[in-house]
């Protein structure tokens, strides 16, 4: 498939994979806009591969997680090195590794948090938590924030970039504990558990949901955090990519707010943010987008954040 070819088939598997995603990919620069569904795609594929799905529908317990990583990891390698895979996603990532200038470091950082899954990683302390969330979501932000621009030798915007991929994660583990239990997941560090006073395995229990309920606030308000933080890395950022930056941390940021709100009663259905939530967000991105020096000076400090492994 020609780049072309290979555009129109990342825009397709965003637009059906994540909605809340492909809202904000609009406010991009035509440019930018392509290369963020060229490696959405190639995400979105890995995850895929590794955990069963369908443009992430409904997660399955596979039965060889092993070689599904070595598929990963052995397409990735041939993409970062600019040969054609046979997989349109894969050679979306080798697109746009040769257009960014991306360090091969970055993908093979992601790969690195699917074969955590495949070894059926658990967190012990938040700092593994953390971690976990690097390897699978910070390090995305941190290519995202190539693709729009950024130097890779920046740390302290990467940095920022990273922040918004950790609030996004734990947004999601917050609203997804339900469903990563249904395949014998769980990415609440055990010293959390413990605290509680909640046993392993036992954490969706009807007997424990009040105790679940305030780690559902505690990581809705580490999402918050990191959240606020990334902000800071939008005055680095051009107007437009900012504002796509703005509105989904935003759409994102609703997802922790609403798990932290329904306490308890968070996993009784699914948590989403409606069309109308969203397009409010992106019309308050764009305000914020023209004022996002004075609101979050880049200067701002990060003490008491973790940050990510240095490359």
């Amino acid at each position: 498939m020609n780049r072309a070819a290979l555009v129109v088939a990342a825009r397709d598997a965003i637009a059906k994979g994540s909605k809340s995603f492909a809202t904000a990919s609009k406010l991009f620069d035509p440019v930018t806009r392509e290369r963020a569904w060229l490696l959405y795609a190639w995400c979105r594929r890995c995850d895929d591969l590794a955990d069963g799905q369908d443009l992430g529908g409904a997660r399955v317990a596979v039965a060889d997680p092993a070689a599904r990583l070595a598929t990963i990891r052995a397409l990735t390698e041939r993409a970062i090195a600019g040969e054609e895979t046979g997989d349109p996603a894969f050679d979306a990532l080798g697109i746009v590794v040769a257009e960014t200038n991306m360090p091969p470091a970055y993908p093979r950082d992601l790969v690195a948090g699917f074969a955590m899954d495949a070894e059926d990683w658990r967190p012990r302390s938040e700092d593994d938590l953390l971690l976990y969330c690097y390897h699978v979501a910070g390090v995305v932000g941190v290519m995202m924030a190539i693709v729009m621009g950024v130097d890779p030798k920046d740390e302290a915007v990467l940095d920022r970039a990273c922040d918004l991929g950790l609030a996004f994660q734990l947004a999601n583990i917050a609203r997804d504990l339900s469903e990563d239990d249904a395949v014998g997941r769980c990415y609440l560090p055990i010293e959390w558990l413990v605290e509680i006073d909640v046993p392993p395995g036992e954490a969706l229990r009807p007997a424990y949901r009040e105790r679940l309920g305030m780690l559902g606030r505690r990581l809705a308000d580490r999402a918050g955090r990191y959240e606020e933080s990334a902000r800071h890395g939008t005055p680095a950022l051009p107007l437009r990519a900012a504002w796509a930056v703005l509105a989904a941390a935003g759409i994102y940021g609703d997802i922790a707010r609403e798990v932290a709100k329904r306490g308890a009663h968070a996993w009784d259905r699914r948590v989403v943010v409606s069309k109308s939530a969203k397009l409010g967000w992106v019309a308050k991105a764009a305000w914020q987008a023209t004022r996002r020096g004075a609101l979050w000076p880049g200067h701002a400090s990060r003490k008491g954040l973790w940050t990510r492994p240095r490359r």
